[in-house]
């Protein structure tokens, strides 16, 4: 499983080095897969400016997560095709700063105790950076659940 080879240096090296520049095109191709995804799953979600999908399950309580903040989750995530790439059922902590920008920018939406749907196109998830289980310019979907957060 992914979570449990990554520490937060190598994290971060994955971040900066998938850095993958999209053109329109890319983009619009990408946003055309994640709709047809949501519509055939009868999901509906709210697209932000980034192209990111998501759905607040749960908004949590207490402060808004900061960018700062180190946050403890679980999470379950697969390929648009349904291919489960990680489970991870323990809680892990990265500080928020240091995830992929699809998770950067639904974590300053949610609270503690939030659970969250999202979906990332890879512009916002690996790029063109291949994982043993995440092909290259992979759409990523998470269900995701924030524990705690210092």
């Amino acid at each position: 499983m992914i979570s449990k080879i990554f520490t937060p240096l190598i994290l971060m090296s994955l971040i900066l080095g998938a850095c993958q520049t999209y053109n329109d095109q890319d983009k619009t191709q990408f946003d055309k897969k994640i709709q047809a995804y949501l519509k055939r799953k009868k999901i509906n979600c709210t697209r932000s400016d980034s192209g990111l999908y998501y759905k607040i399950l749960d908004p949590g309580s207490g402060d808004y997560i900061k960018f700062q903040d180190e946050v403890s989750f679980t999470y379950h995530g697969t390929l648009i095709d349904g291919t489960v790439f990680d489970d991870q059922k323990k809680p892990i902590s990265f500080n928020v700063r240091e995830l992929i920008a699809a998770w950067k920018e639904i974590m300053l939406e949610l609270k503690p105790g939030a659970k969250a749907f999202l979906v990332a196109p890879p512009q916002l998830g690996y790029g063109d950076y291949k994982l043993d289980d995440i092909p290259q310019h992979s759409i990523l979907i998470y269900n995701l659940e924030i524990r705690e957060v210092k």
